[in-house]
Parts: structure tokens; C-alpha cells; sequence
């Protein structure tokens, strides 16, 4: 169904434009004609190829891999917007890069995802969408709105469905627990925590297993799969522990390095993401699902544009 409302309009970045092109299925109106270009030492050059005077423009642009030439993509369009006389700039970030360096976590660290935060705003955004922000805290990171929208309820709505034989939500490491909790309370179901070190980044070692798993269908659920190294890690525990059924979710499959290997490899019977980063075709594991957030995130930006509360859009719905 089309909707009728010209001062409405979504612009997609280069980053994901399949789920730009979603969320513009679901609201009902076709993507702005916005065309990125380089130059040919690499400088990005972006063209506005309609009017946006006086409209309340929403910009899909995840900064996934390759994050710095999509966030340097997302900052030129920001600024063209706001040149262009746009009302209102809302940068819808699916997923946002630089998020996992959120504290100083060591002496001499950057918080770099402040940085990004600072960058966004200066080069005139009024308004952030995000899903699952790796720390809650970000939100803090700025000066303008910031709708946190979750994962949680649309990985929830999927295992509920497949109603699952005593099912246990893992929550792979202490700082995950509140997202588990939240998932294991739409499934009904007991939460457990593994208890691991990270000696260094992208380097794990399961220590503990916290919770009851034997005979159980185990479901972990993490914010971010990047390397996957904890989420196999977790699993080959978790069978030494005695789980019948294996499965992992997460908003954002980042999946670098050696992940799809490790995926196809692990015991792992499922591993259901979403896509608010794109999956390369022929990735070579078979064990993916993907569950799209077009709807969530389309409801939302209506509701934003019509001035409504989007508070509901955060409760589970199961």
C-alpha cells in the first residue's frame, strides 16, 4: 500500500540498500534517487538526484565492513542533506560499527565509538536509529534522539514458533545476560551463562558453564557474531555439557575472518541472524537463517515521521 506523505522520503547508502529497499517496500514509498560516486583517488562524492527541501529524510546506512569507507559514505550524504535543506536528517544505522570500542577498557584505549557519535552529529544529523547497540550506554554518546530499536523480539517470535523441546537461553558471556534474559522470558525458559576470559581481542576461553543444559535444546544469544570463535567455543561446551540441540541467533552477523568455517564446522544446528548487515552469496555455510528487521525498522520510522511513540516497538510481541 503506497503512502501518501511527499515529505517522507528514505535515501539508502551503499552498505545495504537490499533492506533500504525493504523498508521502503513496507512504508509504502519508493527509495530516493541518490546516486554515491568516487573519484579517482578514492574520495566519496555523493548526488542527490531529486529535492529534499523541506522533507524529513531518513538515511539507511549500516557501518558494516568496509566500515570506514561506509561511515566516511554516511558523514558526505549527512552533509549534502543538510546543504540540501532537508527539515529533519535521521540516520538509520542498523548496525553500528566502531560500537564494541565503548569504554576505556585499558590505559591510553580511544572510545572510539564516542568519536562516531561526535561525527555523526557535526556533520548535521538530528536524529539516530539503531538496532542493538553493542553497549546501552551509546545512547549517552549523544546530543540528539537516539531510538534503540531490539532484536530480541524478532529472534524471540522465530524459536517460539518452532516450539522447541525444553529449550535453555545461553547467554555466552556475563555482559549478554540482560539481552538473554529477555529472550528466555519470551520462550519461557531458564537462562544459563558461560563464564569465559578474552586473553586478547578475537581470542576466547570457556571457563564455566553456569546453568542447568543437559538434555536441553540450547539456544545462544550474543548482540554480534564477528569471528565466531566464542559462539563455537560455547557450542563445543555446551555438547561436552550434555545439550541435545544446538542453535545460535544474533542481530548483527559481522562474521569476519574464519567465521563462516567455524559456523559450518560447530555443532551448531542453526544460526539464525538478521539482516542489518548483508551476507556475501556462497558464504559456504548452509546453516543460516536470516530474519529481515524491514518491518521493525519501517514501523518505526512511520511513527517517528507521524510524530507517534515507538515505545511499543521495543516490548516483545509473542
Amino acid at each position: 500500500m503506497a503512502y501518501h506523505d511527499g515529505n517522507l522520503k528514505i535515501l539508502s547508502g551503499s552498505s545495504n540498500t537490499k533492506l533500504a529497499e525493504a523498508i521502503a517496500r513496507h512504508i509504502g514509498v519508493q527509495l530516493g534517487a541518490c546516486e554515491t560516486r568516487r573519484f579517482s583517488d578514492g574520495e566519496i562524492h555523493i548526488k542527490l538526484d531529486e529535492s529534499v527541501r523541506g522533507s524529513n529524510v531518513f538515511v539507511v546506512q549500516s557501518t558494516s565492513a568496509p566500515v570506514n569507507e561506509n561511515l566516511m559514505e554516511l558523514l558526505v550524504m549527512v552533509d549534502a542533506l543538510k546543504r540540501a535543506s532537508a527539515k529533519t536528517i535521521n540516520v538509520v544505522m542498523p548496525y553500528y560499527g566502531y560500537a564494541r570500542q565503548d569504554r576505556k577498557a585499558r590505559a591510553r584505549d580511544p572510545i572510539t565509538a564516542k568519536l562516531v557519535a561526535n561525527l555523526i552529529e557535526t556533520a548535521g544529523a538530528h536524529r539516530v536509529i539503531a538496532m542493538d547497540l553493542h553497549a546501552m550506554q551509546i545512547q549517552g554518546f549523544f546530543d540528539i534522539p537516539v531510538d534503540h530499536l531490539l532484536g530480541v523480539p524478532i529472534l524471540g517470535d522465530y524459536f517460539y514458533e518452532k516450539e522447541l523441546d525444553k529449550p535453555v537461553v545461553v547467554s555466552p558471556d556475563h555482559g549478554g545476560v540482560v539481552r538473554a534474559r529477555r529472550l528466555a522470558d519470551t520462550l519461557q525458559a531458564p537462562l544459563a551463562i558461560i563464564d569465559k576470559r578474552r586473553p586478547e581481542p578475537n581470542v576466547v576461553e570457556v571457563m564455566n558453564i553456569i546453568g542447568d543444559v543437559s538434555g536441553r535444546t540450547a539456544i545462544l544469544v550474543d548482540d554480534i557474531i564477528d569471528t565466531a570463535g566464542t559462539i563455537a567455543l560455547a557450542a563445543n561446551a555446551l555438547k561436552e555439557a550434555g545439550a541435545k540441540d544446538l542453535y545460535a541467533c544474533c542481530t548483527h552477523p559481522v562474521l569476519s575472518g574464519p567465521a563462516f568455517e567455524r559456523l559450518q564446522n560447530s555443532p551448531l544446528k542453526e544460526i539464525v541472524v538478521t539482516d542489518t548487515i548483508p551476507l556475501p552469496q556462497n558464504n559456504g555455510c548452509s546453516k543460516i537463517k536470516v530474519l529481515s528487521v524491514a518491518p521493525l525498522i519501517g514501523e518505526a520510522i512511520k511513527r517517528i515521521h507521524e510524530q507517534k511513540s515507538i515505545s511499543k516497538l521495543f516490548e516483545p510481541h509473542v
